[in-house]
């Protein structure tokens, strides 16, 4: 791994957003080697401004001054916020993708609270930074050495400990109750393309209408709690079945779940809807087409939660409180 003092140098091409998102994620055990750096650098810069004579305090004896308090203040932001905040309070995430657009646009910047986690669980609603499962990879570079996912992703609670959570036809069903999701959104991409999408606009209410709209719920299939999409054509097929608007399918499904043979498909539609289980949660996006999120690469545990996003502090321009 790159060194906390050549993120500046790595991210210039990229612009400001790339900088705090560097910093922002800069492993701890590099900030440890930042600060033990700068630390020795004071401690044999000490020595010379104590006994520097009063009378000869100009000219290197101010610069060596300056330059004491500069590593000063790096230690002390070092260690305040990158030991003590950073892991138990606050941190800033870019947001990579569209899947929670109209609320959250892409290379926006939120701030996560981290401490509420830490005396509280996650709520319904809830808009929540995550470590996700390996399933939630798009492709291998997705995927550390260790097979672990290299990034957060910030999605919607849908879904907690204890719950039953269906979706008939794009309506959700929370323990049997229909849910009103006024933050839900269909959209289609208006870049040229699609696989970098960055702007969206709402589909019409006959677009949607015209959309294979799917229904999800969770069941036991071979003694394991998967996700299953299903239409009125297939149910977590690796290439789904639509005769909709034009666009993404109507759902997407991780490799490791997807279920090919039709005769399993209707067997697993077959299947009762499972309660989520204890310590897992349900996360979705709230753009609904255009999020692979919970539905397609399944749950996430408690101790995968990194905390609840407050608001968004950059671009100035989209700053709001996220809801």
């Amino acid at each position: 791994m790159n060194p906390i003092w050549l993120t500046f140098a790595q991210a210039q091409s990229g612009g400001s957003r790339e900088i705090v998102d560097k910093l922002a994620r800069t492993p701890l055990s590099q900030i440890v080697i930042f600060v033990t750096v700068l630390t020795v650098l004071r401690l044999c810069m000490f020595p010379y401004l104590i006994k520097c004579k009063p009378h000869m305090r100009t000219g290197a004896y101010s610069l060596a001054r300056f330059g004491n308090e500069m590593l000063d203040a790096f230690i002390y932001a070092g260690v305040f916020v990158f030991m003590l905040i950073r892991p138990f309070g606050v941190q800033a995430f870019l947001i990579p993708s569209g899947s929670m657009w109209p609320q959250l646009y892409v290379d926006d910047f939120i701030v996560a609270n981290k401490a509420v986690y830490r005396y509280s669980n996650p709520q319904h609603n809830d808009v929540v930074v995550f470590h996700p499962p390996a399933t939630g990879a798009i492709s291998p570079d997705d995927l550390d050495a260790t097979g672990d996912m290299k990034f957060d992703f910030v999605k919607r609670c849908i879904g907690t400990p204890g719950d039953l959570i269906e979706m008939k036809k794009g309506v959700l069903y929370r323990n049997g109750e229909r849910v009103e999701e006024k933050y839900q959104a269909y959209s289609v991409c208006t870049d040229a393309d699609p696989n970098h999408c960055k702007n969206y606009r709402m589909l019409s209410e006959d677009e949607k209408r015209a959309l294979t709209l799917p229904s999800f719920k969770l069941v036991n299939y071979n003694g394991r709690i998967i996700p299953l999409n299903y239409t009125d054509f297939d149910a977590n097929a690796s290439v789904p079945m639509s005769n909709s608007f034009s666009g993404p399918g109507p759902y997407s499904i991780a490799k490791e779940f997807a279920i090919d043979d039709p005769a399993e498909q209707k067997r697993a539609m077959a299947l009762p809807a499972e309660k989520l289980p204890k310590g897992m949660y349900l996360m979705m996006g709230d753009n609904r087409n255009n999020s692979f999120d919970g539905r397609g690469w399944g749950l996430v545990s408690r101790d995968r939660i990194v905390g609840r996003a407050e608001f968004v502090w950059w671009p100035l321009s989209q700053m709001q409180r996220t809801r």
